[in-house]
């Protein structure tokens, strides 16, 4: 499903990824674990395009996907829940997961989705009226969570759960 060849990754002069190498199979769980600094957010940023490569590719369903444009990639399947949870803190739990729909026109599927969200999550639905940005900590992560199923992705990416 994934496989990330030689990546090496810059922000300006200070080389961040050098050569990452990394294969995941359909339905695999697969966990990158590190100190900080030793660049598991910034793989996920890089396949999920907010980074480009300097070099190597990320191939995604037999696609070179290198350094295309994140909304394309979420398009395609990709979705990720960004450490620090991301949420929009002036927005409702249900604005923010109907954010995470914004590519699905099917209002029938963004309900269906949603409903789906709030059995993973009770917490959310008990909340759903309530500004993000009031909720606990794991609350918020819950929301960020559920925001990224959304968009009922192929390949989810869990940056700090």
């Amino acid at each position: 499903m994934l496989t990330l060849t030689n990546v090496s990754v810059n922000y300006g002069a200070i080389e961040a990824l050098t050569g990452i190498s990394l294969h995941v199979e359909q339905g695999e769980v697969v966990t990158l674990i590190g100190a900080n600094g030793a660049g598991k957010t910034t793989t996920l940023r890089t396949i999920t395009g907010l980074l480009e490569p300097r070099a190597g590719q990320v191939i995604f369903e037999g696609q070179d996907i290198s350094g295309k444009a994140t909304h394309k990639l979420v398009a395609q399947g990709i979705s990720m829940s960004p450490e620090g949870r991301g949420v929009f803190a002036n927005l409702s739990v249900r604005e923010n997961l109907q954010m995470g729909a914004y590519l699905n026109k099917n209002k029938r599927g963004i309900a269906a989705d949603m409903e789906r969200a709030f059995r993973m999550f009770p917490r959310l639905k008990e909340r759903e009226s309530q500004k993000a940005g009031t909720l606990s900590g794991g609350e918020q992560q819950m929301l960020a969570i559920g925001r990224a199923l959304m968009s009922n992705p192929r390949l989810l990416m869990l940056d700090e759960p």
